[in-house]
């Protein structure tokens, strides 16, 4: 029996269709990210640039939440700006 693979995309491909024309893939997927798939297996997945640079902001984000929350209820140190 083989076993299941998560796909986690909406859209997948073989990869032979993405050597064939990659640029059709992702207009196909209308900004979407897609998975690419080897014998049926995702192998990797494509993600246009415009959703990767969201996906970076939003774990910028989640970083700079999570050290605010670690900081949270320290010692406030009084700086003067024309000291800097």
């Amino acid at each position: 029996m083989n076993p299941i693979h998560s796909v986690l995309a909406d859209a997948s491909v073989g990869i032979s269709d993405l050597k064939k024309n990659p640029m059709a893939i992702v207009k196909h997927a209308e900004g979407a990210p897609v998975a690419i798939l080897n014998r049926n297996r995702p192998v990797f997945y494509a993600v246009p640039a415009a959703a990767w640079e969201a996906i970076i902001n939003k774990l910028e984000d989640l970083e700079l939440a999570a050290l605010v929350r670690e900081r949270e209820g320290e010692a406030e140190i009084e700086v003067d700006v024309d000291e800097l």
